[in-house]
This record gives structure tokens, C-alpha cells and sequence, in this order.
């Protein structure tokens, strides 16, 4: 059967009070992924001072999680679709409970970064089938909408809440307590999974093609690599390698996706304006606002000397804001329309960030606590509603792998703006520094290579230590215009390409 055909859902007639209580146990789901995908960001200049990862080690451990989550999103969610969505969810959840416990108690960086790998491979079984449960148990529209605000609600705060998830355990306990916190938390949620979900699966999925899954990932691998290679070393051989493998194995899996009759995800999708505009837009909230937070956190801790906790605290108005958004999304659709909604919430996210890159370099934190409110406000309303056009773009029959489409942009937003804005930081952390001549070289290399490295080998009082913070700064200053000036150009294109008719 093709992609749109209607075909009746099992699940539509579940008791309205049953489908808001296994909505619950997806926040739970949801929210837990989304702050593992953030909470690391504040262990950082502990884990590593204990595993001593050197810059691109940093960024792997960052971004493998997303990255893995990103390449596998498009086989899980037709995997799903074919298997039963509650019974993905739930072995994926098994998954990432032995992960997270394998991450804890990593002995090195290299062990950390494969811990992350698993993480995010077995998020990518869970992730899909949220959303394509969500699908199938709301079938009125407007009911469909508001499960979805509180889905997105879930996903944004909890991308926020996870740096004061991650102080907070920081200030009491060691590293490895961000990882070993998702283990009470899956026992929760296979418990009330188990008893309220309800199972659903495509009736007629059609041949599951397994020669798709291998150029689905190869297009996204590389051209990571490809960015971090060139930030660290310049343009080269591996750079030029690794972009031509991701442009090759891209062709080749949209022209197969072509020539199926069930392909893993149905590319004709994006000859709709609406369709690639949401993409899009879902997708550069998620680049700059990640992208951005990765290095916050760093930035609150190495150059504005807070502790965890305290850094923790200091994002929570992006983390009530992104929550807020769900207060107002309605009214702003109803007033506006979807397209000029996610426009709008694109134009805020980009005002914080400028105003971001005014405030990193004030004294006061004041003006950085009101800077990253239009930030968590704008990304709210936009991944509401983009999610939400995505996902009625198909009958709930083909949810999961609609579901992974919204999905894919959202965590290829969260890889790419760590490894695009977090190499542009460290490149200009690095041009923006003046080291004497008389430096050592061991120290000279520590220097330059990160601001956590750097403030291992000078006095955190001294001269050098306070230019290495001034660089960094000045690095985080320019990349949050960078962030900006993007989402100003994705709000052009969602305020052009997606319907606003009004409610």
C-alpha cells in the first residue's frame, strides 16, 4: 500500500482518560531522553579532568549520542511500525538502562564515547515510537495538537532542564551520576509502560528493505566527520573524503527510496513546500539552541567561574520559557497560522541570540538570564508546530516513520550544531589567542587546544588563564550571531513555504 492510503487505527477508540495517562508515561520517555541528551553538558570539565579527552574526544562524547540517534531514527521507526510500537519502546528502554550504567563507570574517554554510541542507538528504538503513539491514539486534529504541545513541551524543557539536572548531581555526586539517574527512571517507565500503552503496528507494512538502513546512516556519518576534520585541521584529503562518502551514500538512498514501493521514507514528502519548511524550521531551532547550550555551559563554568549547580540554575529561563511556550502556542497559531507562528518563534529565538552575544560579556548575569527567554520561547513554538505538520502530513498507519522524520532533523540539529557551532567556537577560541614565545610546548598545546585544558595548566588567577577566558568569550560572542543570523533565514523560508490559515 502507498504512504497515504487510510487505513482504520486500532488504537482511536482507547478511552479518553487512558490515552492522557499513556501520554504520561511518553512525557516520561521523552523527557528522559532529552535531558540525557543535554545533562552532559555541564560534566564536561569533570569528566574531563578525570579522563583527561582531548578536543575532538570532547566533541565526540558531546555529539555520537545524537549522531547515532540521527542515523538510526529512519530503520527504527519502520522497524516499529512493522514490530509493534509498544514493544520497540520497551526494549529500548532495557537498552538504555545498560547503556547509561556502562557510561557511569566509564575508565576512559574512549569507553565514554562508546557507552554514548549505545545510548543513542538505543534511543533511537524509543524516540519514533513516542511520537507515532501520539499519532495514532489522537486522531481528532485538535486534540492531536495539544498531545503533541505537551510532547514538545516535554522535549524542550527537558533539553533545558537537563544542565540543572546535571548541577544539581554534580554539586553531590561524581560524573557518572548524569548516566546512572536513567536507571530508576526506565524501571518507572517499562512498569507503567507495560500496563497503560496500548500496542499498535501498520497492518500492511510491505517488505522491509535492508539494503535502505546502511546508505541512511553512511549520508549523516561522514559529513559529521567531515565538519569536525575541518575544524580541527583545515580543509584536507579526509575532509574532502568524508563530504564526497556523505553526498554518495545521500544519492544513493534517495534513488533507491524512489524505486521501492515501500520505501523507508517516502522522499516525495518533501516535493511539499509545508512538508520541507517544517523540516527545516524544526531543524535549525534544534541546531542553534543545542549548539549553543553545549558551550553555554562550558562558558558559565570556565568563564564566568560557576559551579555546577549554579550554571545549572542560570539556564533555567530558557527551561521555563521553552514550557511557557505551550501556555501561548495556541493563541499565536489561532491569531497568525502555523507558518507565520514558527516564523515568529524563529525571530525570537534569533533576537536572544544576539542579545546572548551582548550579554557573555557583561558583568552582571541579569542580562544574560533575560537574553535566553526569547530563546526558550521561540524554539517552543516553533517545534510544537512543526512537529505537528510533519506529523499530519500521514496516516496513522505510517506514523513511525513520519515520526522519524521530525526526529532525524531534531537530532541532526542536536549533532550538527554541536560539531558546526562547537568546532566554530574552538576555532575562534583558538584564533583569538595570543600565547608568549617562551611558553612551553607541552602547555602551549593545552592552551590551545580547549579553555577546560587550558585552565589545567595555568593558575586560575593569572594573566594567561584570564586571556584563554577572554578568547573563549569572544568565540562564544561571534558564534551566537552566527546561530542567529541562521534562524532569521529558516524563519524567511518557514514564513514563505508552510500555510497559515488561521484557526
Amino acid at each position: 500500500m502507498g504512504l497515504h492510503d487510510p487505513t482504520p487505527v486500532v488504537t482511536g477508540t482507547t478511552p479518553h482518560r487512558r490515552r492522557w495517562a499513556a501520554l504520561g508515561v511518553l512525557v516520561i520517555a521523552i523527557l528522559l531522553l532529552a535531558i540525557d541528551g543535554t545533562v552532559l553538558y555541564l560534566a564536561v570539565p569533570a569528566l574531563t579532568q578525570d579522563l583527561s579527552p582531548n578536543a575532538t574526544q570532547i566533541l565526540w562524547i558531546g555529539d555520537v549520542y545524537s549522531l547515532a540517534l540521527a542515523g538510526l531514527l529512519v530503520t527504527a521507526g519502520n522497524l516499529a511500525d512493522r514490530v509493534g510500537r509498544k514493544k520497540t519502546l520497551l526494549v529500548g528502554a532495557v537498552g538504555f538502562g545498560l547503556a547509561s550504567v556502562l557510561a557511569a563507570y566509564a575508565p576512559n574517554a574512549g569507553t565514554l564515547i562508546v557507552a554514548r554510541l549505545l545510548l543513542g542507538v538505543a534511543a533511537a528504538t524509543i524516540m519514533p515510537s513516542t511520537l507515532s503513539i501520539i499519532r495514532n491514539l489522537f486522531t481528532d486534529a485538535r486534540e492531536r495538537t495539544r498531545a503533541i504541545a505537551v510532547w514538545s513541551a516535554a522535549f524542550a524543557g527537558g533539553a533545558a532542564l537537563g544542565p540543572l539536572v546535571g548541577g544539581f548531581l554534580l554539586e553531590h555526586y561524581w560524573w557518572g551520576s548524569v548516566f546512572l539517574i536513567n536507571v530508576p527512571v526506565m524501571i518507572v517507565l517499562l512498569a507503567l509502560g507495560a500496563i497503560l500503552l496500548p500496542e499498535s503496528r501498520d497492518p500492511s507494512p510491505g517488505r522491509f528493505d535492508l539494503l535502505s538502513a546502511a546508505p541512511s546512516m553512511a549520508a549523516v556519518v561522514p559529513f559529521v566527520y567531515a565538519v569536525k576534520d575541518l575544524a580541527k585541521s583545515g580543509p584536507d584529503a579526509v575532509t574532502a573524503v568524508s563530504l564526497v562518502a556523505a553526498v554518495v551514500a545521500g544519492y544513493l538512498f534517495a534513488r533507491r527510496q524512489r524505486r521501492l514501493a515501500t520505501p523507508l521514507l517516502d522522499i516525495s514528502l518533501f516535493r511539499r513546500p509545508a512538508f520541507s519548511g517544517a523540516v527545516l524550521a524544526n531543524f535549525v531551532a534544534v541546531f542553534a539552541l543545542t549548539g549553543l547550550l553545549f558551550f553555554f555551559s562550558q562558558y558559565l563554568q570556565l568563564a564566568r567561574e560557576y559551579g555546577p549547580l549554579r550554571a545549572g540554575l542560570a539556564e533555567l529561563p530558557a527551561t521555563i520559557a521553552a514550557i511557557g511556550a505551550i501556555a501561548v502556542v495556541g493563541l499565536v497559531v489561532a491569531r497568525l497560522g502555523a507558518g507565520r507562528a514558527i516564523g515568529i518563534g524563529l525571530v525570537l529565538t534569533a533576537l536572544g541570540l544576539v542579545a546572548v552575544a551582548g550579554a557573555e560579556g557583561a558583568e552582571r548575569y541579569l542580562w544574560l538570564g533575560l537574553a535566553l527567554v526569547p530563546i526558550g520561547l521561540g524554539v517552543g513554538i516553533a517545534q510544537t508546530l512543526t512537529v505537528d505538520v510533519v506529523v499530519s502530513a500521514v496516516p496513522p498507519r505510517r506514523a513511525g516513520a513520519a515520526s522519524a522524520v521530525s526526529e532525524t532533523a531534531y537530532e541532526l540539529g542536536v549533532a550538527l550544531g554541536i560539531a558546526v557551532l562547537g568546532s566554530l567556537v574552538t576555532f575562534l577560541y583558538r584564533a583569538n589567542l595570543t600565547l608568549p614565545r617562551g611558553l612551553p610546548a607541552g602547555d602551549r598545546t593545552m592552551i590551545e587546544d580547549s579553555l577546560a585544558s587550558a585552565l589545567t595548566v595555568t593558575p586560575p588567577d593569572s594573566a594567561l588563564a584570564h586571556h584563554a577566558r577572554e578568547a573563549f568569550t569572544a568565540a562564544m560572542q561571534t558564534t551566537s550571531l552566527v546561530a542567529a543570523a541562521i534562524t532569521v533565514a529558516a524563519a524567511v523560508v518557514a514564513w514563505r513555504t508552510i500555510p497559515s490559515h488561521r484557526a
